[in-house]
């Protein structure tokens, strides 16, 4: 059997370098009929959303999208005006945050695999999506778009991602390239970091996205990197994207984001996108790079290489080919049933004193739903991560529905939208905002009348959006002062938080029993929301963040180096991001990374691996035995860290190296096995220019999060 398996393997490799070499073929014989005007045509925008085809060989237009996690109505041709179609309304998933906090790599893959469908629905070639910037400050107003703190964690959700949507011939493109970790100055700002943190943080999910997912294409930033453009850097570009992890896809620009014709031709930059002119012509890689390579300062082959890649992106998506491409499909039961699950699973349970959750509502009469998110929808706002739903379920619609024959509801708005946000201002949005009592004792009435008061607070897309970032982490509209005088009305308080970037809750944890994380829930925010209080779902979220009791606690506020000074950012933490610090430097967050209350509780035994020695080519493999101890279904997510306690350089405490969510009936237990690379326990050694695995003792750390270690094991690394 195995003989047999080998021999198949055989064939179907070779089969696909036949299928390759045959493919690279026709590029080049299509590359050799085109002439310079035609070539050139393929390497820059010829609307919002377009690129040019040509016609006579067969090459049609090339159709864009924003969309992370939803295809973006449609957007008129050359502005940014939406074209007013009835038929673009598209599911709508929570976003990059709230899909990391499943930590389930299944769900990236089945949204991916929905994306893709709506996406080829509706002729979009290219998908502009995953985020994958590392959540550096808590003030990032892209945080909600972005998947985590931890490189390994936005790896693992990144791959799957990419290999669901891609697999229905639609290209991704995973952006920001590069380290585009803060909004303010965006477009300006030089980032400046050692090459220890840039191989170790930054670049380990853009890695793993193209050698692991086989991503299509990837999105240059706005921002400078050591001093260059990311749309022009070579460093970045051509020797580590090119060379380093082999891409062979298409490296476009963020929407006007490139600088030059010449430097970024020769760096790597294939395909530029999005800006302002007009005149599609008098772009960089329109005319004047048609006038470079007539001037001897771009040479032919670089503008080839370029066209290579683009219709390599064609071919692999089925646009230019053999094959039947996936016509798509749009907004099924099964899409939407993929949103409910995607936002049921992302949530965060932070507090449960005295199991007050999950409601049960055959022995409550009477609930108070206080909050304006209540009834606000989010899935328009956020800028280009925007959807047009189909339909959007706010949780007092969802808890009327649900729970109005049974129990009373009584809703009271609590507090006002007091902010409106304005693109480009580069300010952000403050926490502050007056108190207002009228609502205030409007939302007290209601909580004194009723058994139990739900707050459902947070932000809204004035704060986590796209071109700005937050000014502080706090509560905005007074929400604070809301919840602790409800909470002095009821003590049976409830407060779901509704926000995709990290807020300050000290005011609130010694104050409200229950604090339930929600996110941004998408079109089925709602019903996920009353399905997690009633315990219809059990809440199996953990968060993709720390968070802390204050922004001073955050590394990069911590040492005053956000947002730069004289436009330059000097990441100062180094690879010190997130729970790294915290735990290293033994500083206790409001919540730490990794962690999620249940309904049920679990219980870790047998924690062993396979050996006590390991060579440095070897894999661990790490075993225990997982049970569900309580009464009722559950997930918990195992967290496999580890640590180098003697070792030539810095470290930190701990770092994440596996995780398994795993899903028990009351009473099962089960056997998981993680594996780990030795070669993953290395360190970049910058002395060396190369990855460092020392010889010495590491120790295996098993928890369910950063902070709450149920077990250890110690293992030896030999030299060889």
């Amino acid at each position: 059997m195995l003989f047999c398996l080998l021999m198949t393997a055989g064939v179907v490799s070779a089969q696909k370098v036949e299928w390759d070499n045959g493919r690279e073929e026709r590029i080049r014989a299509l590359i050799g009929q085109m002439t310079l005007q035609e070539k050139v045509s393929l390497l820059h925008a010829n609307a919002k959303f377009y690129v040019a085809g040509i016609k006579r060989l067969g090459i049609p237009e090339w159709a864009l999208s924003d969309g992370p996690h939803g295809v973006r109505a449609e957007i008129d041709r050359d502005d940014w005006g939406y074209a007013g179609r009835t038929d673009d309304s598209a599911t709508c998933f929570p976003p990059g945050t709230a899909l990391a906090a499943t930590w389930n790599p299944r769900l990236a893959y089945e949204r991916g695999l929905v994306l893709g469908e709506e996406a080829r629905y509706r002729q979009k070639d290219v998908l502009l999506g995953p985020g994958i910037n590392i959540i550096r400050s808590p003030l990032c107003g892209r945080n909600f778009e972005y998947l985590s703190e931890d490189p390994f964690l936005v790896s693992r959700m990144a791959v799957a991602y990419i290999k669901g949507l891609q697999s229905k011939d639609v290209a991704v493109s995973v952006k920001h390239w590069l380290a585009n970790n803060q909004e303010a100055h965006r477009d300006s700002v030089d980032v400046y970091m050692s090459e220890r943190a840039l191989r170790e943080i930054y670049l380990p999910g853009f890695k793993a996205s193209v050698t692991e997912g086989g991503a299509y294409t990837v999105m240059a930033a706005y921002n400078r990197f050591r001093g260059d453009w990311c749309s022009e850097n070579e460093y970045l570009d051509r020797q580590i994207l090119r060379k380093e992890f082999g891409f062979r896809g298409v490296l476009m620009t963020d929407w006007g984001a490139a600088h030059s014709t010449v430097k970024a031709a020769l760096a790597g930059l294939d395909l530029e996108m999005g800006t302002d002119i007009k005149d599609y012509k008098q772009w960089y890689f329109a005319d004047p790079l048609v006038r470079a390579v007539e001037e001897g300062k771009v040479p032919v082959s670089a503008v080839d290489e370029k066209v290579a890649d683009v219709l390599r992106v064609m071919f692999r998506t089925k646009v230019l080919g053999e094959g039947v491409r996936e016509k798509g499909k749009m907004n099924t039961p099964e899409h939407q049933q993929a949103a409910y699950v995607s936002a049921a699973e992302a949530a965060v349970l932070l507090q449960n004193n005295g199991n007050l959750l999950p409601l049960h509502l055959d022995r409550i009469r009477s609930v108070a739903v206080i909050g304006d998110n209540a009834t606000r929808r989010h899935c328009g706002g956020g800028l280009s991560s925007e959807i047009k739903a189909l339909y959007e379920v706010t949780p007092l619609e969802a808890l009327q529905r649900k729970w109005g024959d049974r129990v009373k509801i009584n809703y009271a708005r609590g507090y006002e939208k007091q902010s409106t946000f304005k693109e480009g201002s580069n300010s952000g949005q403050s926490g502050a905002g007056k108190v207002d009592w009228g609502l205030i004792d409007e939302a007290v009435k209601a909580a004194k009348e009723s058994e139990v008061a739900i707050v459902i607070g947070g932000l809204n897309h004035d704060f986590d959006t796209e071109s700005s970032d937050k000014q502080d982490m706090g509560l905005p509209y007074g929400q604070q002062v809301l919840i602790q005088e409800v909470a002095k009305a009821n003590p049976n308080t409830v407060v779901v938080i509704i926000a995709g970037s990290p807020v300050e809750l000290a005011g609130i944890v010694d104050r409200a029993p229950a604090i339930l994380w929600a996110w941004y829930g998408g079109m089925e925010a709602g019903n996920a929301v009353a399905d997690l209080l009633s315990g219809k779902v059990n809440p199996s979220g953990k968060l993709p963040f720390t968070l802390p009791v204050s922004l001073a606690q955050s590394p990069a506020h911590a040492l005053g180096n956000y947002p730069g000074r004289d436009l330059k950012v000097n990441y100062e933490e180094d690879i010190l991001v997130g729970y790294r610090w915290f735990d290293t430097k033994k500083i206790q967050p409001q919540f730490p990374f990794g962690y999620g209350l249940s309904y049920t509780h679990f219980s870790v035994d047998h924690f062993s691996t396979d050996k006590s020695r390991y060579g440095k080519n070897d894999t661990i493999r790490a075993r225990f035995v997982i049970k569900n101890a309580g009464s009722v279904y559950g997930a918990e997510v195992v967290q496999l860290y580890v640590s180098d306690p003697v070792c030539s350089v810095l470290r930190p405490e701990k770092e994440l190296k596996a995780f398994e969510k795993v899903f028990l009936n009351p009473g099962e237990a089960r056997t998981v096995e993680l594996r780990v690379k030795v070669a993953d326990l290395a360190f970049y050694d910058e002395s060396r220019k190369a990855w460092n695995t020392e010889a010495g003792e590491y120790i295996l750390q098993l928890g369910n999060s950063s902070r709450n270690i149920l077990q250890k094991v110690k293992i030896l690394v030999d030299h060889e």
